[in-house]
């Protein structure tokens, strides 16, 4: 069965091809960076995640990219109330990222762009638009003439009256805009500087990119002229990926991409979230628990704080753990709206306290059941109905009840090893469905998390020991030494520590 996915610009679901198989280039469009992640950036990022391990567990060499917009008045605004610069706010806000991120067991991109370090392929891609008659400067600023590209609209399917003023990303009184635009629905690619403001020189004069430009010169820069995959939350499909498309095929006269991919919403209990309702959660605060179980009564989140906090005299909700977020997120499917509310992260902590027993099975009866760790066959039943799931357009409700499944008959054989010692089913079975729930579990990103800090030495070696001597493994086998390899597997599994062979190159490891 061919992996399929729902493709926004055709509106439908086709057959997945990339360009040059087995290569698939994938662009994400990342945060701004002004303040700290919020749940619906958990679950943009989950998505995005999650597609692109399953596509290498499909055997895909993925080149995964994302942006961080690192130029933007929302960062302008943060560092004058805070009496600092754009780059400080800026490189704070990206730490703060990783920090979150890292805790939902994301995956580091191949490639983080930025775009105050993109501007010479922003202003060349300025230039090239203007030869080719798709843009013109007036007043220190440059316009894309929207009109002039005949497929403009066609991934919104909006009209050009829907197109707002100010979608550049940067707002100047319509009064100003109308003097400088040959045409209402034209955006900016190139925006002069205001007093104070970081600029940079061009042709036109001191300025700055509209955001639209900098995601175009970006994706052509890190990844060329025509990718496979490009994702971002559904709120940026019109304007943002409209004019990407406008700025990009009108410069090369290809496709930008050959498939766009948007994840759905997450609403708080029916309602959209926004601080000014009172319902803004970041990642920080449900992390850690620094937020209202009453979800209607959020306070306004401090902009600089820890990451928000409590209403004052309401009951502390219990810090909610990383891998039941990441559960929360991948129990819609991607394009579907998911609402958080108390009840949907109860079910997503219940679910990810079965899928957890079942990951420690084998970490617990290993030795009891006389396991040899070197096996590592799995049960073909179950592997292919999680791939029936998620080739059809990433149906991940459909892949997590496969695991549920595993890890309910590993729970129940655990129960009865604890109450009568032994159990009637072949221990070379109960390893097989082990190691298939740990398998698929980590395509999901679904991982046993280490209760101690990761740089703590555990039983003699600590985890980063642990991954430097999977490394040498790797590098051994790689350069053909299997006798290398096979030694340092040994000396591992002398210190407690269980291998598991991925199907994509990677390799699981577990304290037994």
């Amino acid at each position: 069965m061919p992996l399929t996915l729902y493709n926004s610009l055709t509106r439908r679901e086709s057959p997945f091809e990339p360009l040059e198989p087995p290569k698939v280039r994938m662009y994400c469009c990342g945060v701004t960076v002004y303040d700290y992640c919020h749940v619906g950036h958990a679950r943009a990022y989950i998505v995005w995640d999650m597609v692109r391990r399953y596509l290498m567990w499909r055997g895909y060499d993925v080149r995964y990219v994302q942006n961080f917009t690192d130029i933007d008045d929302k960062i302008l605004n943060r560092a004058r109330e805070t009496n600092s610069t754009m780059e400080a706010v800026a490189e704070r806000f990206i730490e703060e990222y990783f920090v979150d991120m890292d805790k939902l067991n994301i995956l580091r991109a191949d490639e983080y762009p930025r775009a105050t370090h993109t501007m010479d392929g922003i202003k060349r891609l300025i230039h090239e638009l203007e030869n080719k008659g798709y843009a013109y400067a007036s007043g220190g600023d440059v316009y894309y003439k929207v009109r002039q590209f005949a497929d403009y609209g066609k991934l919104s399917g909006r009209k050009l009256e829907e197109m707002q003023a100010g979608a550049s990303g940067r707002l100047e009184t319509a009064e100003i805009e109308a003097q400088k635009k040959q045409d209402s629905s034209d955006f900016a690619l190139w925006k002069s500087a205001k007093p104070g403001e970081p600029a940079w020189d061009s042709s036109w004069g001191k300025g700055r990119p509209g955001w639209h430009i900098e995601c175009s010169a970006m994706v052509r820069d890190c990844l060329g002229e025509t990718i496979d995959i490009h994702c971002g939350g559904s709120d940026l499909t019109f304007p943002h990926h409209e004019n990407e498309i406008a700025q990009s095929e009108a410069a090369t006269g290809k496709s930008l991409a050959n498939y766009w991919m948007h994840n759905a919403f997450v609403t708080v209990n029916g309602r959209k979230m926004s601080k000014s309702l009172h319902n803004f959660i970041t990642i920080r605060d449900l992390l850690e628990g620094n937020w209202s179980g009453d979800l209607e009564s959020n306070p306004p989140q401090p902009p600089l704080g820890k990451g928000g906090s409590k209403k004052e005299g309401s009951e502390k909700s219990k810090a909610v753990e990383p891998m039941a977020v990441r559960l929360f997120a991948l129990m819609a499917q991607y394009r579907s709206q998911i609402d958080f509310t108390e009840e949907a992260i109860a079910s997503a902590r219940n679910g990810w306290n079965t899928i957890n027993e079942g990951l420690l099975f084998g970490l617990r009866y290993n030795s009891q059941l006389s396991w040899d760790v070197e096996k590592t066959g799995q049960d073909g039943k179950a592997v292919q109905e999680f791939q029936s799931a998620m080739d059809n357009d990433f149906n991940t409700p459909g892949a997590v009840t496969v695991l549920f499944e595993l890890a309910k008959e590993l729970a129940k054989e655990g129960n009865i090893l604890v109450h009568q010692g032994k159990t009637e089913t072949s221990p070379d079975l109960l390893q097989q469905k082990w190691v298939t729930l740990v398998s698929l579990a980590g395509v999901l990103g679904l991982e046993v998390q280490p209760e101690s800090d990761s740089n703590d030495a555990v039983d003699g070696l600590s985890d980063a020991e642990i991954e430097a001597m999977i490394q040498q493994r790797k590098d051994a086998r790689k350069a053909r030494d299997f006798a290398e390899g096979d030694r340092i597997r040994n000396e591992l599994k002398d210190n407690g520590i269980t291998l598991i062979d991925q199907k994509d190159g990677t390799t699981i490891w577990h304290r037994s």
